[in-house]
């Protein structure tokens, strides 16, 4: 198990207590039925393609200062993972994009266990520009560019995946209304 700092309720600030739940010792409100699940964060990334150039921004901080990698953020909590990727790429790199699908899916268990949701992304309009605080360049480069460049990775690894096979992916279900559902499916005809 480990060990989290969150000693009061979220939903009514009454202190929290060691409970087991489903098997797992968890931190639960002695008031309400609050239950303390864990620490997660939701990172999503977008994947633009223009003229055959992918979009890259080179990172001006830390985690990985100095690396390539595609634009992205994090998650606001009431903003959906479409409209966060659609902000970040334009925050970053000044590049109005809109999704096309998700290409895949990262999940790095940790103290704050992260998931990555990337997405590929249909350029529409824009020149890029870095926003001079989380990126210090910003451009459209070819696969050979690419292969010369400092690149992430991961970055690497996920254009290939979302350019290898380009009608491969989980598309946007634009038919199934569920309240405030954002669903998406394999070969969804949109």
């Amino acid at each position: 198990m480990v060990t989290v700092s969150v000693n009061y309720c979220m939903k009514c600030g009454s202190p929290l207590e060691m409970r087991s739940i489903d098997g797992v010792e968890r931190k639960a409100c002695i008031s309400c039925d609050y239950v303390f699940w864990g620490n997660y964060s939701i990172g999503v990334g977008g994947l633009v393609m223009k003229d055959g150039k992918f979009l890259l921004v080179k990172r001006a901080h830390d985690p990985g200062k100095g690396y390539w990698t595609n634009p992205g953020g994090y998650i606001e909590q009431l903003e959906s993972i479409e409209e966060t990727v659609e902000r970040e790429v334009e925050e970053e790199a000044g590049i109005k994009a809109k999704v096309n699908r998700i290409v895949a899916i990262r999940d790095l268990p940790r103290q704050v266990h992260n998931i990555y949701v990337a997405f590929a992304m249909d350029y529409i309009d824009g020149t890029p520009t870095p926003d001079g605080i989380e990126s210090d360049e910003a451009g459209f480069y070819s696969l050979d560019e690419i292969e010369t460049m400092n690149v992430a990775p991961f970055t690497k690894w996920l254009i290939n995946v979302a350019y290898e096979k380009e009608k491969t992916g989980l598309f946007k279900d634009l038919h199934t209304q569920m309240n405030d559902h954002i669903l998406y499916k394999i070969n969804c005809s949109n």
